[in-house]
């Protein structure tokens, strides 16, 4: 039997509900990405429709959050867009005064690939000194991973090698085809899951944050509430880093400077 299509009007529906619990505004061309990344749960409920699926979502929070998870999963890698990890080593941590503790927010920390980069390259430069790296993401099963800190192998080499010699353990066993991060890291780091359309006043204040590869999924709106929040919590003085591939064009980012491409200061 052949798999269910995502009809036209069904997946109007998705995107209302994915724009109302992640804010992501899903244009009409990702219809066949929406199909496909369902369909495994179609096939799990043996449903003949996604009607049936868009009806049990409804009515059932934890399968929304499940096809949350589904709709926002994205590419990640260590060490992506190393302009920005260069402009941390020599420009950020140096200029850090060392009795302030350190603080970096991976605002959409995805599996943690990104917090973890950060990590590495922070303990290697500020050894002795006092850090902490947070990593939020809306997508609990990516939570679950960042905080495993387990990876493909095939990951690994984007990492510098002298950062992955001291801080990568290759897996064994069941393991096999892995790599750990060193568990020396893991008392800095904290992965929760969080939605970036919510106030985070409760996570305190930070020198650094990322909030890379996740502004084109909003419309200009959304795009403006999302970094006011998080711009919210940045400290006078701080660094905010979007991607290469994004722009802050169309919203209010009165607070900041641009330093240089895809990178913010906040004024102080």
């Amino acid at each position: 039997m052949a798999p269910p299509i995502l009809e036209e009007n069904e997946f109007h529906v998705f995107q209302k509900i994915i724009f109302k619990e992640a804010g992501i505004d899903l244009n009409d061309k990702k219809r066949l990405l929406v199909q496909s990344r369902l369909l495994k749960r179609m096939l799990f409920y043996k449903l003949n429709s996604y009607s049936d699926y868009l009806r049990l979502v409804q009515v059932n929070s934890i399968e929304r959050t499940e096809m949350v998870n589904l709709i926002t999963t994205n590419e990640t890698y260590f060490f992506r867009e190393i302009e920005h990890f260069e402009f941390i080593q020599k420009v950020i941590l140096p200029n850090h005064p060392y009795k302030q503790k350190f603080r970096v927010w991976s605002a959409a920390s995805s599996v943690g690939a990104e917090a973890y980069s950060t990590a590495m390259l922070v303990d290697s430069v500020m050894a002795n000194a006092d850090w902490e790296i947070y990593g939020t993401d809306i997508n609990s099963e990516v939570i679950k991973k960042a905080r495993i800190g387990l990876y493909p192998e095939s990951w690994i080499d984007k990492i510098p090698s002298a950062l992955r010699s001291k801080y990568c353990l290759k897996g064994k066993g069941s393991h096999q085809g892995k790599f750990l991060i060193d568990r020396s890291l893991i008392p800095n780091m904290k992965f929760e899951k969080g939605n970036l359309l919510e106030p985070n006043s409760n996570i305190g204040k930070f020198d650094l944050i990322f909030l890379r590869n996740v502004l084109i999924y909003f419309d200009d709106e959304t795009k403006q509430k999302v970094v006011d929040n998080v711009i919210h919590q940045l400290n006078p003085g701080g660094y905010f880093f979007i991607s290469h591939t994004e722009n802050l064009n169309m919203i209010n980012i009165s607070q900041l400077e641009q330093v240089r491409t895809a990178m913010y200061r906040k004024k102080v």
